[in-house]
């Protein structure tokens, strides 16, 4: 009598464990989907971090040509372009971004910043002017700095530096543009004052060092400031401060700072070597 309701309950086991079955299944899946997207993700981490810059270029380039559409890929593929040095092509790919239902304001700070690349200051000036002034980023400032810096708007400038400043832990190489905007200017004083401040900063940040070195040259100050220097660095300078004291028509004083440099070297240094047989050969003419 027990077997008419034995074989319905076998029936129902086995379906209840079907279902199981492909409930597992389904998890599985998500599960590997999940990791995929992780392992994704880090994937596009290096190639925009520590891989090769075209490599990773390749690499964005079909990535999006197999999921067209996704956002992320897109500033992959801009980035890239950028981290190359392709210039023209990043400008592409950034409007593409940020033509993009997703795009946001950081999207169309890196457009401007690609339009800087490649000298068409009209529109990153109108780029950034479209975002909104409540987005206050580093970059954003950095920027606008430099493109009032190549309008000649100095008081626009030294508060955009300011502002930039403020935004970041890193602003050594902040301070160095805005010295060399005051390079520029011909305020040497404190165009000097704001490459101390980068060095501040950042001890190793040669170019700070060589515009320390420009900025006291230009004010007949020919003697290397107290920073930290290799023996290297101190020669290279040394040739700097020597090309800047000829630029001005102190020639005894630049074959002197010549022939330093080129002791000072641990190795042969062929620029400075040139340089000075040139002027020797000049007076001896």
């Amino acid at each position: 009598m027990r077997h008419p309701i034995l074989f319905p309950m076998c029936i129902a086991a086995i379906v209840a464990l079907s279902a199981c079955e492909k409930s597992g299944d389904a998890e599985v899946q998500r599960a590997l989907q999940d990791l995929n997207v992780v392992d994704e993700t880090n994937l596009n981490d290096v190639f925009l971090t520590v891989s090769d810059p075209d490599e990773a270029v390749s690499y964005f380039s079909r990535a999006n040509e197999n999921d067209p559409g996704r956002i992320d890929l897109m500033r992959g593929l801009a980035k890239s372009y950028i981290r190359a040095k392709r210039s023209s092509e990043a400008v592409s790919a950034w409007e593409a971004v940020t033509n993009h239902a997703d795009a946001g304001n950081e999207d169309r700070v890196e457009l401007a910043d690609a339009y800087i690349r490649t000298n068409q200051w009209d529109k990153a000036a109108a780029t950034l002017n479209s975002i909104p002034p409540t987005h206050e980023t580093f970059k954003r400032y950095r920027l606008e700095a430099i493109i009032a810096d190549s309008n000649e708007q100095w008081e626009k400038a030294d508060s955009f530096y300011q502002t930039a400043v403020g935004l970041t832990t890193t602003p050594a190489s902040v301070y160095n543009n805005w010295g060399y905007s005051n390079l520029t200017r011909g305020s040497y004083r404190d165009a000097e004052r704001l490459f101390t401040d980068a060095l501040r900063h950042d001890p190793q940040l040669f170019t700070a060092k060589n515009n320390i070195v420009l900025a006291r040259g230009a004010q007949r100050n020919y003697d290397l400031p107290v920073i930290p220097m290799t023996q290297t660095e101190r020669a290279q300078l040394l040739h700097t401060m020597a090309l800047t004291a000829i630029k001005q028509n102190d020639i005894t004083i630049g074959k002197g700072l010549l022939r330093e440099a080129i002791d000072t070297h641990p190795q042969h240094f062929e620029e400075a070597t040139r340089a000075l047989r040139a002027l020797e050969d000049n007076v001896a003419n």
